[in-house]
């Protein structure tokens, strides 16, 4: 116990930070950046994927069906080596092991969620859609109108569930000499040579606590939302119960 306080004495900061600010950005900060960044730039990728794959026209269907199911069957540390010598061949010039796991992540999780988003359509009541479709709506207004609002509000926790495991996968990182966490635990046991199972437990410990963490906030959001959606059709007894009444006053 006395060693592993010491480590987090003595090398606290560069599994938090990194050498920042005298250095690069590291630790715990570049893991969290490389997940938000990687959701956040792959999940409009992931709309548009799921919405060709429900789309009636097979030109659009076919394709987004098969990168989705390539990107499934192929583990995110072969995707990771095809971006990094893929990516310089492409556009003539070296990029960043930063870059390089950022494309990736976007990539490979525009797949996953995109069946989240997938999943979060098909589930909702298709009356819905047939009765924006009989006010005058289009596909895409109906989509962007009321079935998209509706499924991504029921999303958020499969979405926050999928940050946890993107956080997770941030960890192979280090096989390009990405600064994160992982990478820079690999520093300090490198420098100690003799306290592996500290160092590691350290690791462990912060996946860990930040992984629950989250987990717990998916399991709230989804209860919360799993209580408001049982409860609308009580509120829509209220308002018609509601607008009833105000109609036979006014008579």
């Amino acid at each position: 116990m006395d060693s592993i306080l010491l480590i987090l004495r003595d090398y606290g900061t560069l599994l938090l930070v990194g050498q920042y600010p005298n250095g690069p950005l590291g630790g715990l900060a570049v893991t969290l950046l490389l997940s938000l960044l990687g959701l956040t730039l792959a999940f409009p990728i992931g709309v548009v994927i799921a919405l060709a794959r429900l789309s009636p026209f097979r030109w659009l269907r076919w394709p987004a069906i098969a990168l989705v199911y390539l990107a499934r069957g192929v583990p995110l540390l072969m995707f990771i080596f095809w971006v990094y010598f893929f990516v310089p061949l492409l556009i003539g010039r070296t990029v960043t092991g930063f870059t390089t796991m950022v494309v990736t992540l976007v990539i490979y999780q525009a797949a996953y969620l995109s069946e989240i988003v997938r999943s979060g359509i098909e589930g909702m009541p298709k009356g819905q859609a047939e009765a924006a479709r009989a006010l005058g709506l289009s596909y895409i207004q109906t989509m962007r109108k009321v079935i998209l609002p509706q499924a991504l509000y029921n999303m958020i926790p499969a979405l926050v569930s999928q940050f946890v495991s993107t956080i997770k996968e941030t960890s192979l990182g280090y096989v390009i000499s990405v600064n994160e966490v992982t990478f820079a635990a690999m520093q300090i046991n490198s420098s100690l040579m003799t306290q592996p199972f500290q160092v590691y437990f350290i690791l462990a410990a912060i996946y860990f606590c930040l992984c629950f963490s989250l987990t717990q906030l998916a399991r709230f959001l989804e209860r919360r939302i799993t209580a408001r959606r049982e409860g609308s059709p009580q509120s829509v007894v209220a308002v018609a119960s509601t607008s009833t009444t105000t109609t036979a006053t006014a008579a």
